[in-house]
């Protein structure tokens, strides 16, 4: 089953995060994932919102994880830690 990797962000330091979003963009599809939504307007409807919301879908579960665990972005993490509060989910789909 697909699965969809959800990111909520609030950037605090735009010069470090975007060291973090090239190094993301680059291991998400080498993993299967393709970007739905980077950062479009956003309605918060309920709860606490964030400025920036990423969606990535991937084949299955599996697949982003294997993002998450690859060296390359989790050497990256360490730039989106210095620079941003933020969440980051992984939801199998129903398809």
């Amino acid at each position: 089953m697909a699965a969809l990797w959800i990111a909520r962000v609030d950037v605090t330091d735009a010069d470090t995060y975007r060291k973090y979003i090239k190094v993301a963009s680059e291991v998400i599809p080498d993993h299967g994932g393709t970007f739905i939504a980077r950062g479009g307007r956003v309605e918060q409807l309920e709860g606490q919102g964030r400025a920036r919301n990423v969606v990535a879908r991937f084949p299955s579960v599996e697949a982003a994880m294997a993002a998450y665990n690859d060296p390359r972005y989790q050497e990256a993490l360490g730039w989106a830690r210095a620079a941003s509060e933020r969440e980051i989910v992984v939801v199998e789909t129903d398809d």
